[in-house]
């Protein structure tokens, strides 16, 4: 049975396991919108050139990775400080104005996060983020409340692709990998998922999404039921 779909190819009914028993949602990307360009589009106006500089080489993604991994937000910002003085302010940002880097939920998937729990499935969340920043986040998207369980990076120190940690998601709710659906948006963290054992999905948006849970013969609609023209989410 092919347990990945890391090429966004819709899963076929052949990739149908016996039973499927629980979900494991990423975070950013998949089921909230996290971007530190909304907070740097309002600091670099409209100069995107300069502002993707600065999130490529300066407040970087493996500087980010070292924050959801554990790393205090002020050392982090103290050693980039330290190491480029002329960006002080901009750097500063990233942790006093955290928050606007927070957008939407993201509704499609949320829609089908609340299908599979009123068919009675449960929901995990397991996400890259730090311990820092997650208790403001879960205040602001009140249907993290829902999931039966969420384990983050900061709380564990060690972030995906690390296979430590999808083996302490697994272990933490007592699931079992092969009865058990991931998605996520990153294909290496998808790679890692399937390497285990779990049945593991690429996300590329709702509408996909639901293509592939309804390949594998789980009760999701065929569309998101629509309320004044909008996808509901209640």
């Amino acid at each position: 049975m092919t347990t990945s779909n890391s090429a966004g190819e819709p899963l076929s009914a052949s990739d149908r396991p016996a039973r499927i028993t629980a979900f494991v949602f990423d975070l950013g990307g998949v089921l909230i919108d996290w971007n530190p360009r909304h907070l740097y589009r309002k600091l670099f106006g409209a100069d995107e050139a300069a502002m993707e500089r600065f999130l490529a080489e300066i407040c970087s993604p493996a500087w980010n990775a070292r924050l959801d991994a554990g790393l205090p937000l002020a050392q982090g910002v103290a050693e980039l400080v330290a190491a480029h003085p002329d960006q002080a302010d901009l750097i500063t940002a990233y942790h006093l104005r955290w928050g606007e880097m927070l957008g939407a939920p993201l509704e499609g998937t949320v829609a089908i996060l609340r299908e599979l729990r009123r068919a009675g499935l449960p929901t995990y969340a397991l996400s890259n983020w730090s311990d820092e920043t997650f208790p403001m986040t879960r205040a602001r998207y009140p249907f993290l409340d829902e999931m039966d369980g969420i384990l983050i990076s900061g709380d564990v120190k060690v972030g995906k692709p690390d296979p430590a940690i999808f083996r302490e998601c697994l272990r933490r709710f007592g699931l079992t990998a092969e009865n058990t659906v991931y998605i996520d948006d990153w294909d290496r963290n998808v790679a890692v998922a399937a390497g285990l054992g779990m049945i593991a999905t690429r996300f590329v948006d709702a509408a996909r999404l639901r293509l592939d849970l309804r390949a594998l013969g789980l009760p999701v609609a065929a569309e998101a039921r629509k309320t004044g023209g909008e996808e509901s989410i209640g």
